[in-house]
C-alpha cells in the first residue's frame, strides 16, 4: 500500500482550467464515492480550493491508480483527457508524502506562509471522514500533515511578516506608533485597496475610521462597515485631518488631492504629533514633498511593495527551515508505512508455520500410542522451539529491512516464498493512534 497524488494548481493550470475541475463544497459525497469505486483506489480524499484541486489516494497498484484518477477527473468534469493531462501532476510514495506535507505547511502556496490552505485540507479531510473514504493510511497521513504544519508555523517565522500591500501598511504603522488602539484612520477614496487596509487596521486595534469620497453616498456606505465609522464630505476632509493619525489615500485623481503646504498646516495644528500617510494611488494623491515635513511619515505604493518583497525574502529563508522539518517527518512517516507491511507479514508467516506445527504434532501424536502427558508436552515444546528458531532470523531481517530502501523486496520475497495471503485485519490492528502532540 502506498500514497499517490494527482492534481493541478496555480503553478500548472490557469484559472480557466482550475474553475472547471473544482468540486463544489456542498456536493462532495457523489465524487468521493465515485472515486472510491475505482478498482485501484483503497482510500481517497478530494482537496478543492481556488488555487488547487488534488486527489489523495492509498493504493496497492500505483500505476493503475494514477491512470484511474486522471480519467476520473476528466470524465467527472467532462474535460477531454488530452487537454486536462497537460496541466496535471502526479506523485507517488515519498514524493507524494513530501508534496502533501509542503502543501499543508503552505510552502507550495501562491503566497508562502498563508494560513488558509491548512484549514481547507482539514475541511477536505472532514468530508472524507463523513463519507468514510479515508482509512488507516490517509487518516494517519493527514493527521501527520496537520501536525507538521503546526510545527512549521510554531518553529519558524514563515508567517510572521506582511506580504500584502494592505497589511504592510499596518506593519509600518506599528513601527511608527507604540500602539494603534487610540488611533484614527482616514480613508481618502473608498476603493477596494483602502477598504482592505482599513480592515487590517481595525483588526489591529485602530479606534476610529473616517471615510471621504467624491461620491458621498459611497463614503457613507463604506463608513457603515466599521463600528462608529464617520463619513466626511470630500470638500471638507482637509479640515478634519488634524484629528487623524493615519491617512490612506487612493482616489484615482489626476492631480494631488493633498498638497505639502496643507500637510504642514495640519502637522502644526497637531503640535507635531506623528502622522502616517499611505499613498497607494497611481498617479499619487499626496505631494511627495509632504514626506520631508518633520513628523510626517509618507509611503507610496512602491515603498510598500519594497516592504512586501523584503518580507517575502524573509519567508523564503524560513521556508528552508520548514523543508528540514518536513525531511525529518517524512522519514518518521515512512517507517510507519513500512511497519504496516512488515508486521502483517511476520504475523502471517508465524500463523502459517504454527498451522504446519499443529498439524504435524497432531499427526505424530496420533501415531505414537501410549505416550504420557509429559512426553506429549515435550514433543509440543520441541515443535514450538523449532518454529521459533526458524522464525527468529527472518523476523529480525524483516524488522531491520523495514527502515531501509529495500524493505519491500524482503517483504515480497517472504510473501512469495511462503505463499502468504494479504492480511488487512493485521494492518487494522497495528494502526494505533498518532502521537504527534
Amino acid at each position: 500500500m502506498d500514497i499517490v497524488v494527482v492534481g493541478l494548481s496555480h503553478k500548472t493550470a490557469p484559472v480557466e482550467i482550475r474553475e472547471k475541475v473544482a468540486f463544489a463544497p456542498t456536493e462532495m459525497e457523489a465524487p468521493s464515492q465515485q472515486m472510491m469505486a475505482l478498482p485501484a483506489i483503497s482510500e481517497g480524499v478530494i482537496v478543492s480550493t481556488c488555487n488547487r484541486v488534488e486527489l489523495y489516494a492509498a493504493s496497492r497498484n500505483i500505476e493503475a491508480a494514477i491512470i484511474e484518477l486522471k480519467n476520473f477527473m476528466s470524465e467527472y468534469h467532462k474535460i477531454p483527457s488530452d487537454i486536462l493531462n497537460e496541466h496535471l501532476y502526479e506523485y507517488e510514495g515519498e514524493a507524494a508524502i513530501r508534496h502533501v506535507l509542503r502543501v499543508a505547511s503552505s510552502l507550495d502556496s501562491m503566497v508562502i506562509g498563508e494560513p488558509q490552505i491548512l484549514g481547507q485540507i482539514k475541511t477536505a479531510y472532514g468530508y472524507a471522514t463523513e463519507f468514510k473514504t479515508a482509512g488507516v493510511i490517509l487518516n494517519r497521513f493527514l493527521h501527520k500533515a496537520f501536525s507538521v504544519a503546526k510545527r512549521v508555523r510554531t518553529e519558524t517565522a514563515i508567517a510572521s511578516s506582511a506580504v500584502s500591500v494592505s497589511f504592510a501598511a499596518v506593519e509600518l504603522a506599528r513601527k511608527i506608533f507604540d500602539t494603534l488602539e487610540d488611533k484614527t484612520v482616514m480613508l481618502i477614496g473608498a476603493g477596494e485597496m483602502c477598504e482592505l487596509a482599513a480592515k487590517h487596521f481595525v483588526n489591529n486595534g485602530v479606534a476610529r475610521v473616517m471615510v471621504t469620497n467624491r461620491t458621498f453616498a459611497r463614503a457613507e456606505k463604506l463608513a457603515a462597515e466599521f463600528e462608529g465609522g464617520i463619513p466626511v464630505s470630500f470638500e471638507n476632509f482637509r479640515e478634519q485631518l488634524h484629528r487623524v493619525d493615519i491617512v490612506l489615500s487612493s482616489t484615482g485623481a489626476p492631480d494631488y488631492v493633498l498638497e505639502a503646504k496643507k500637510v504642514k498646516e495640519v502637522i502644526k495644528s497637531r503640535r507635531h504629533k506623528p502622522m502616517f500617510m499611505i499613498d497607494i494611488a497611481v498617479p499619487r494623491d499626496i505631494d511627495p514633498l509632504a514626506g520631508k515635513i518633520d513628523g510626517v511619515y509618507l509611503y507610496d505604493v512602491d515603498d510598500l511593495q519594497g516592504v512586501v518583497q523584503a518580507n517575502l525574502k524573509e519567508r523564503e529563508k524560513e521556508a528552508a527551515k520548514a523543508e528540514k522539518i518536513i525531511d525529518g517527518e517524512i522519514v518518521q512517516f515512512q517507517k510507519w508505512m513500512s511497519s504496516l507491511q512488515v508486521k502483517p507479514t511476520i504475523v502471517a508467516l508465524r500463523r502459517q508455520l504454527d498451522e504446519v506445527r499443529k498439524v504435524e504434532v497432531e499427526k505424530t501424536l496420533s501415531n505414537l500410542n501410549g505416550l504420557g502427558k509429559k512426553e506429549q508436552k515435550a514433543i509440543e515444546a520441541m515443535a514450538n522451539a523449532i518454529v521459533n528458531k526458524i522464525l527468529h532470523h527472518p523476523t529480525n531481517i524483516l524488522k531491520q529491512a523495514q527502515n531501509g530502501s529495500d524493505g519491500d523486496l524482503y517483504i515480497d520475497a517472504v510473501r512469495t516464498l511462503f505463499d502468504l495471503p494479504e492480511n488487512t485485519d493485521a494492518q487494522q490492528q497495528i494502526a494505533e493512534p498518532l502521537d504527534d502532540q
